[in-house]
């Protein structure tokens, strides 16, 4: 092989995400040198942090996307050839990717996945990036117990999906908020959240938050910041816990967007906000894929995936993540999975 394809990002997008900012193009696939695996990509995952790194200042944590150069991301694949001593041919790898079809890359920057242990789709989803954000967020940083209500933002997705039913398992009260009726409806049968509501069709945040969390707010699992977050925090709880894992209502501004009105309740009330980097956290994957994968197998964990087809697909799929039309695990299928 001595071409491949590539999703190249040609200029940055303003506002919500423009597809015309992304294009593919064709490239040359440079011989495998030692210490390096050549990667046929099977599935590409979509998260909300990328929309970040389409700035050219992002959150001073992450390196932005450089114009020219094809976009990076978690992704899965099969190895076709290596000259790295830890991986065979046709052992199936995961790692920060880049957006192409067949991609040459350190063998330092990918892991070796089993996968007889469970689907390959799980391993960018519930047992992947997404998954430990959950795992570490709620029962690391947000510290349930018994009796707590928790409230969830965009528990629909991959990351709120997984807190809520974690939550369950700790004994919480869990409320949710999603973009849909469908979604809210997953969140309550499905899933096994106590309550939940369409936050597009609510006028009155404050009194939704009342009706479903009667007793105040004990955890606020953030996602989706913006007004959501102040309504939530004006009902928390003194000795509240806040884990801010995200504010995607604020990833397509130009500028940093106004922080929180009412932050002064933090103090009021004594309120512990706690933002967090998953990437700072991945000394706890053995635990999290020894609890989450046992709990998965034994079926007391659900989850949902949606899949696009095609590499071409990929910045759709991407723009998707801030239209509210995605539905848990949003994934990009690129090549076929091994017989």
């Amino acid at each position: 092989m001595t071409t491949t394809r590539q999703i190249m990002l040609v200029r940055r997008p303003a506002g919500l995400l423009q597809l015309d900012c992304f294009r593919l193009v064709e490239t040359s696939v440079p011989p495998v040198h030692p210490g390096q695996v050549l990667v046929r990509l099977i599935y590409l995952a979509v998260d909300p942090y990328m929309r970040l790194k389409l700035h050219a200042h992002p959150p001073s944590y992450m390196q932005p996307y450089q114009l020219g150069q094809p976009l990076t991301g978690y992704a899965l694949g099969q190895v076709l050839a290596s000259a790295h001593t830890d991986y065979r041919e046709g052992e199936i790898v995961t790692g920060m990717l880049p957006w192409q079809e067949v991609a040459l890359v350190d063998g330092s920057a990918v892991r070796r996945v089993d996968p007889t242990l469970a689907p390959l789709t799980t391993r960018l989803g519930i047992l992947g990036m997404p998954g430990l954000s959950a795992y570490v967020g709620l029962l690391d940083l947000g510290d349930p117990r018994t009796g707590d209500t928790l409230f969830v933002s965009s528990a629909a997705g991959a990351v709120g999906s997984l807190v809520g039913q974690l939550g369950k398992r700790r004994g919480c009260r869990v409320v949710g908020s999603a973009g849909s009726d469908a979604k809210v409806a997953y969140l309550r049968d499905e899933l096994g959240f106590d309550a939940a509501f369409n936050y597009r069709q609510c006028a009155d945040l404050d009194a939704m938050l009342q009706q479903l969390c009667p007793e105040g707010i004990d955890i606020d699992f953030e996602n989706v910041g913006g007004s959501l977050f102040e309504a939530v925090l004006r009902r928390m709880n003194p000795g509240g816990r806040v884990v801010l894992c995200g504010m995607i209502a604020q990833y397509n501004d130009e500028r940093p967007g106004r922080g929180p009105a009412n932050l002064a309740l933090a103090h009021a009330r004594q309120i512990a906000i706690r933002g967090f980097n998953v990437a700072q956290h991945y000394e706890r994957e053995p635990a999290f894929l020894a609890d989450v994968g046992a709990w998965l197998d034994a079926g007391q964990l659900r989850y949902r995936e949606e899949f696009m087809d095609g590499l071409a697909g990929a910045p759709r799929a991407l723009q998707r993540l801030f239209t509210g039309e995605t539905f848990g695990k949003l994934l990009v299928r690129v090549g076929a999975e091994p017989a």
